[in-house]
């Protein structure tokens, strides 16, 4: 869940970079916002239903999506036939698929709050031109905080000696948390990237859940039952067509986070907390230094490279003139949930520590906190931190083939906590 920026504190107006974009590869670039960042009257309501976990009226809103255009289409098409004839290759009748377009379909609270935004394909089999497919589009993050709290989490970790390499080929397990899920992107989006990630997922409202799997096109595959068995025993054709693999490594736990980590028994390499309410607050008890949460959080955590990204709320929406960063000193909220997790979870050990990090264009602050932190000539000052994660992050682009630059997301606003 994200803040819009704003250039004061009584503006309704959006602030767009002014930089000038040559190459726009990323289809999640800030640049396509406006197709999807309009009101409910730009779209059509696709899901709405009013939850009973504190998140209101739940909605997802389908807008048209100009990318990729339908000269790109056909390529599609021809890839999913390649897919389905791997998958059924004893198939007499090679099966054709044909697209039917892409739209960004946003999840809303209340019909105010935008919590996520993806991207989905629509797709049907020739052979049964009534029944429609939808796939979110695991490449796609279309909200900057995504970005930004992908980039100071994998630059860490990798800044802790983690052998991201092997993780990403497949050669090693990653284990990884995500604590909130909305539409599903963030954990689609690693799992998709990292063969080795295995990631686990926890959201507390089966509205949500729904909404993600129904409407968003996240794969179903992955829920799971209160027993700790899958819902669907095994995934359906299509999906396997879909995802190949990616969606056994995803396993979304209708859950408290603060009960799913005081009973969990795995040892995680990276945790992200993305959990907000209807209302728009992050729960004191995902914050609370003297909390269950975050002392069982630091018993899940490995002990050598672990690694917690938590996305927040800037203290300020009130930006600079070039409309991009709040106030270069750490307000008191976001101090404050960073001290409780870089004391608790992170320690105070020597190379324990805790920074945050602007989001562009939305007024978020991405929270890192990791332990076995390592830099050229051993002391964590600022300079050494910034650099050492700013040289990750480009091995990390390079490592993940990232369709977007973390460098942006590494410097902007950089504090070093205390």
């Amino acid at each position: 869940m994200w803040h819009r920026a704003r250039l004061c504190s009584t503006s309704k107006l959006r602030n767009f970079s002014t930089a000038v974009r040559q190459h726009i590869e990323d289809e999640g670039d800030w640049f396509y916002s406006s197709e999807w960042w309009g009101d409910q009257s730009d779209g059509h309501t696709v899901l709405r239903s009013t939850s009973d976990k504190g998140n209101g009226v739940v909605s997802v809103v389908a807008h048209h999506s100009s990318r990729p255009s339908e000269i790109h289409w056909p390529g599609m098409e021809r890839w999913l036939q390649q897919r389905y004839a791997e998958m059924h290759p004893g198939s007499e009748n090679n099966e054709k698929f044909r697209i039917l377009g892409y739209q960004w379909r946003v999840l809303r609270f209340n019909d105010e709050t935008r919590q996520s935004t993806a991207k989905i394909m629509a797709a049907y089999r020739e052979s049964d031109p009534g029944s429609v497919f939808i796939m979110q589009q695991a490449n796609c993050l279309a909200v900057p905080y995504l970005k930004s709290v992908l980039s100071v989490g994998l630059a860490s970790i990798a800044s802790c000696n983690y052998d991201l390499m092997n993780a990403v080929n497949g050669k090693k397990t990653m284990n990884i948390l995500c604590i909130g899920h909305g539409g599903g992107s963030l954990p689609l989006f690693l799992a998709s990237k990292i063969k080795g990630a295995v990631v686990h997922i926890v959201e507390i409202d089966p509205l949500v859940i729904s909404a993600s799997t129904q409407a968003m096109g996240f794969p179903h595959f992955s829920v799971m039952s209160p027993s700790g068995e899958r819902v669907l025993s095994e995934p359906d054709p299509i999906s396997e067509v879909f995802w190949k693999g990616v969606h056994e490594r995803l396993f979304l736990f209708e859950s408290d986070a603060e009960e799913f980590i005081q009973n969990a028994n795995k040892i995680y390499d990276m945790v992200f907390v993305d959990a907000y309410d209807g209302d728009d607050i992050f729960p004191y008890k995902l914050r609370d230094p003297n909390s269950p949460f975050l002392k069982a959080l630091k018993n899940r955590l490995n002990t050598e490279h672990g690694t917690v990204v938590v996305n927040l709320h800037s203290d300020s929406d009130v930006l600079d003139n070039v409309g991009s960063i709040p106030s270069p000193t750490m307000g008191r909220y976001v101090s404050g949930v960073c001290r409780a997790y870089k004391d608790v979870v992170a320690g105070n050990g020597r190379c324990g520590l805790g920074f945050t990090v602007s989001a562009p264009w939305v007024c978020n602050t991405s929270l890192a906190v990791c332990r076995g932190f390592r830099t050229d000539g051993g002391s964590l000052d600022r300079d050494k931190v910034l650099n050492t994660l700013i040289s990750k992050s480009l091995e990390v682009e390079n490592v993940m083939n990232l369709p977007f630059s973390c460098l942006q997301y590494i410097k902007r606003g950089f504090i070093l906590a205390d």
